[in-house]
């Protein structure tokens, strides 16, 4: 095989599990895009976050927020919670990675606020104690998850969405959650400003 043979299957293989997403999940990406703009209707914030490449999705969702996706629009309230350095390392060092992101959550979260909580593996410490603390402070959930979905999708409630990509493939997975934040950045934008 070629490379340019090998890329043309790599591409093939994604848009596959692209239109896969598109029909296991259009429905639960619509609740969550409906979530999300309740969340905003009541004067609540996202809090979101994720780990290594899934913190890059958490940080370009949040930013997309704060600023704007494809048309001007004011901003929206949102938190990413892997964005400060300073907070991440200061609370590693002292208890410990696992929560990095709960001790945030408990801090800086009110009822009225939904996490976004993006994990490939459903399985990180972090993004687990995450959900604990949401749940402990009566935050709604937003799942992002893939394959069996974990613990985090365990440990989901009622009213908590999950968005479980079907592939064990990082790099689907991946791009499968850039995929979701983009469609709900765009609900978002049709549902509140009629964009």
């Amino acid at each position: 095989m070629d490379f340019a043979q090998r890329i043309n299957q790599r591409i093939a293989l994604s848009v596959e599990m692209q239109i896969k997403v598109a029909e296991e999940l259009s429905e639960e990406i619509a609740a969550a895009g409906e979530g999300l703009t309740q969340c905003l209707l009541q004067d609540g914030k996202f809090l979101i976050c994720g780990n290594g490449a899934s913190a890059s999705i958490a940080q370009a969702f949040s930013a997309h927020l704060l600023n704007h996706f494809e048309h001007e629009r004011p901003p929206l309230p949102a938190l990413c919670l892997c964005d400060s350095q300073p907070t991440t390392t200061a609370i590693a060092t002292d208890t410990g990675l696992n929560e990095i992101y709960s001790k945030q959550i408990h801090a800086l979260g009110s009822e009225k606020d939904l996490l976004v909580v993006i994990c490939s593996s459903g399985n990180s410490p972090s993004a687990i104690q995450a959900v604990q603390a949401a749940h402990e402070r009566e935050l709604k959930i937003i799942a992002l998850t893939a394959a069996e979905g974990g613990d985090v999708a365990r440990l989901l409630g009622a009213d908590d969405i999950e968005l479980r990509v079907p592939s064990e493939a990082r790099s689907d997975i991946h791009l499968c959650h850039t995929l979701i934040t983009h469609c709900l950045l765009d609900l978002l934008d049709a549902q509140l400003f009629g964009i």
